[in-house]
C-alpha cells in the first residue's frame, strides 16, 4: 500500500450480486490499457465509454475514431462522441443510465460539477505524474523537460479544479534516461492499469480513504504550442536534448535554416569547442552535425527537413554543406 492510501471508508461497500455500473470517459492511447483494466476489475460493469468525436486526419481527410473509440469496439461497449460533454442532452442521457462509477483517464475536456457529482461511487481520473508536481495538460513532457528522474501515476476524486481532486493511491514510475514523451507515456499507461486493477478493489469496498493533495509544490502545465518546438541555442545542449525528448511526436523540435525547417528527431550532448558560437551549425567529425549552444554542442543524430524524409544528420550534411557554419533562426 502507497503512502497516499489510508484504511477507511468513503463510499459504501458493493454488493457481490450487482455489478458497479461504471461508465469511462477516455480518448488518447495513454486511455486504452486503463479501459482494457477497468473491464477487467472483478465486480465492475461497464455500461458505456465516452471519447472524443472522430476527426479528420490527413491530406484525405479521413474521419477517424480515437484509440479508446476503436478499443471500446473491440469490446463490445457502446460508446458516446459528444463535442461538448456539457451538453444537457448528454447529461440527461448520462443520467439515465445511472452510473455507480465514473473512471477518467486522458479524456480531454473539463467536466461540470453536475457530472462530477452523479456516481454515487465516485468519479475517479487517472493522471500520469506524482500530483501536484505536474498538474494540467502537458505533465509528461514537463516530467522530461525538468530532467525528473523518478515520477508517479495517480488515481484521484475528480473535482471541477484541475486535477487537484484528493489522492486515492499512486503508482511509482521511473524515467529512464533516454526516455521520449511517447516510451513514458507508454510505461505511464501500463502503470495506470496496474494501479486501477490494484486500487479500485479497495475502494469499492470501502478501504481506501482520498486525502488532500500537499498545497506545495504545485505546477501547472498547459498545452504545448508549435512555437514551442523551437531550439533556443541561448540554452544548455542538456536542456535541448531534454526538449528533443519531450517533444515528441508534438510539437517537435527545430530550428530554422537557409535550407528550411530542420527538425532535430534524436540528438545528444557533447562538449563544447573553443571557437563554438551559440547559434550556429557546426561540425562534428568527418560529416557529423551539431548546434553549439550556450553550453555545450547538441549533436544532431537524426534530423528531418520539412517535407522530407527523416534520416541521419550526415546524410543531410553532405546534400547541405553550406549549412556548416550558418546561424539558425
Amino acid at each position: 500500500m502507497s503512502g497516499a492510501e489510508a484504511v477507511g471508508s468513503t463510499v459504501g461497500r458493493a454488493s457481490p450480486e450487482s455489478p458497479v455500473r461504471t461508465i469511462f470517459f477516455g480518448s488518447g492511447s495513454f486511455a486504452v490499457p486503463i479501459l482494457d483494466a477497468l473491464a477487467a476489475v472483478p465486480g465492475v460493469g461497464l455500461v458505456a465509454v465516452l471519447s472524443a468525436p472522430d476527426r479528420s486526419v490527413g491530406r484525405k481527410a479521413i474521419p477517424t475514431p480515437t484509440p479508446v473509440t476503436v478499443r471500446a469496439g473491440d469490446l463490445g461497449l457502446p460508446t458516446l462522441k459528444p463535442e461538448r460533454v456539457r451538453r444537457p442532452e448528454l447529461v440527461e442521457a448520462l443520467r439515465e443510465l445511472a452510473p455507480d462509477l465514473i473512471v477518467l483517464a486522458d479524456y480531454g475536456q473539463l467536466i461540470p460539477r453536475v457530472l462530477i457529482e452523479l456516481p454515487p461511487r465516485g468519479f475517479l481520473n487517472l493522471h500520469p505524474s506524482a500530483l501536484p508536481r505536474w498538474r494540467g495538460a502537458a505533465p509528461i513532457p514537463a516530467t522530461i523537460l525538468a530532467g525528473d528522474t523518478e515520477s508517479a501515476v495517480t488515481l484521484m476524486v475528480l473535482t471541477e479544479e484541475m486535477d487537484a481532486g484528493p489522492i486515492v493511491a499512486t503508482e511509482p514510475l521511473e524515467v529512464w534516461p533516454d526516455d521520449t514523451a511517447v516510451t513514458l507515456e507508454e510505461r505511464a499507461a501500463e502503470a495506470a492499469a496496474r494501479l486501477l486493477r490494484r486500487a479500485l478493489p479497495e475502494w469499492l469496498a470501502g478501504a481506501l480513504v482520498a486525502r488532500p493533495q500537499p498545497a506545495e509544490g504545485v505546477t501547472l502545465t498547459r498545452p504545448l504550442r508549435r512555437e514551442d518546438g523551437l531550439l533556443d541555442p541561448r540554452r544548455t545542449a542538456a536542456e535541448l536534448e531534454r526538449q528533443v525528448r519531450a517533444y515528441q511526436p508534438w510539437p517537435g523540435s527545430f530550428v530554422e535554416t537557409s535550407a528550411g525547417r530542420l527538425i532535430a528527431c534524436r540528438a545528444h550532448v557533447w562538449p563544447a569547442e573553443p571557437d563554438d558560437l551559440a547559434g550556429q551549425l557546426v561540425a562534428v567529425g568527418r560529416d557529423g552535425l551539431a548546434l553549439a549552444t550556450a553550453s555545450g554542442r547538441l549533436v544532431l543524430d537524426e534530423v528531418q527537413l520539412a517535407g522530407r524524409k527523416r534520416g541521419p544528420a550526415a546524410d543531410l550534411r553532405r546534400g547541405y554543406p553550406r549549412l556548416v557554419g550558418a546561424p539558425v533562426r
